[in-house]
């Protein structure tokens, strides 16, 4: 059961919560691995994180450490050098992997200078090599999640196209946030098609995917509130979208689900970073769950358990976001959804540590 003894004090609580999302946590909670002795490290989920570069560092870091601290076993930052180096200061319960490059800040070198910004040489700069470096990492990965302080940097665009075409051919799920979803817009046949990817954008990153994919914006008043984000997912042969808002909407087209949780009202820059962090974390139990790791009655299909996933993510960085606001305000920053991110479990979902094999 639900941790939260004051009930009345939330409004996320089980007992205040909407009748239709106590229904669909129910059901996500079934996704959630019970702490048992005979797991082994990297079993309940392995992601890694595609973004940072040298002026954006914070993102990739929480979404990684969000994803951490809801509950995956192993959590990686695949960036550039130079982000690296900051990101290796900020935890050292992330895995750091400086195998992105990106371009010259400068187009001045100083005579005889034949790296780039981050330590590059020249043979350093074909996406496809750099692409091949990550690409052997993906067979010890459950989830992807790419975007997150990528920047728009030529190179580092062109070889997360390579390592998304990769993680697609390996049937990989992959959250896309954030500078990535600029390649969705360039090129949507990257995910069309392909129900294990998530697009999480925010209101001009809505806008500007479905400007290119020519989904008109509605006149007020007209249609559901859905309706947008279905006809992109649609639009995108089934991939998920996630609609943020003051309710998050889900759809991948057929099944949407709405998130009606209360959050924060403070609209700092990197709180859809704990949302990326989080789905993910959900993704690699889902995975876990299909596998068998723990016994369940009437498993729910494949194809069910990507919203379901998504759905939790959601969940929880909407409780996050309410924690940290009832405590700092209006000088609430991402860094404080980080710190509530297990008590955002705890009030959701209780702790999971009973027989399981009954639900």
């Amino acid at each position: 059961m639900p941790h939260d003894s004051n009930s009345g004090s939330n409004p996320n609580s089980e007992a205040n919560m909407s009748s239709a999302t106590r229904e669909i946590l129910g059901r996500v909670r079934q996704l959630i691995p019970p702490m048992l002795e005979r797991f082994h490290k990297g079993q309940l989920g392995r992601v890694a994180v595609i973004g940072g570069s040298e002026d954006y560092t914070g993102a990739p870091y929480f979404s990684a450490m969000a994803s951490a601290r809801l509950g995956c076993d192993l959590s990686h930052v695949i960036c550039t050098p130079t982000a690296a180096t900051v990101i290796k200061t900020y935890s050292p319960n992330l895995m750091v992997h400086p195998l992105m490059r990106s371009l010259p800040s400068s187009p001045a070198k100083p005579a005889g200078e034949d790296k780039c910004d981050d330590g590059n040489h020249k043979h350093d700069t074909d996406p496809k090599e750099i692409a091949n470096r990550i690409i052997p990492m993906l067979s010890r990965l459950h989830v992807l999640v790419i975007g997150p302080g990528l920047g728009r940097d030529p190179l580092m665009q062109k070889t997360v196209a390579f390592v998304i075409k990769a993680a697609r051919e390996q049937n990989m799920p992959m959250v896309l946030d954030a500078d990535a979803l600029l390649l969705i817009c360039e090129d949507p046949d990257l995910v069309r098609g392909y129900k294990q990817a998530i697009l999480t954008p925010n209101v001009v990153e809505f806008e500007r995917l479905a400007k290119a994919l020519k989904i008109e914006q509605e006149v007020a008043n007209e249609g559901s509130e859905t309706e947008r984000v279905e006809r992109l997912a649609r639009e995108l042969g089934g991939v998920m979208v996630v609609q943020k808002g003051g309710k998050d909407h889900l759809s991948n087209g057929t099944v949407t689900y709405t998130v009606d949780l209360q959050g924060g009202r403070k609209r700092s820059g990197g709180q859809g970073d704990t949302l990326t962090g989080s789905i993910a974390t959900f993704l690699g139990w889902r995975k876990a769950y299909h596998d068998g790791l723990w016994d369940v009655k009437n498993k729910f299909k494949e194809e069910e358990t990507v919203g379901l996933a998504v759905f939790g993510g959601s969940a929880i960085t909407r409780e996050c976001s309410r924690l940290a606001f009832a405590k700092k305000g209006r000088s609430l920053q991402a860094s404080d959804l980080t710190d509530e991110v297990h008590t955002a479990f705890l009030n959701i979902f209780g702790e999971v540590d009973e027989d399981v094999s009954k639900l």
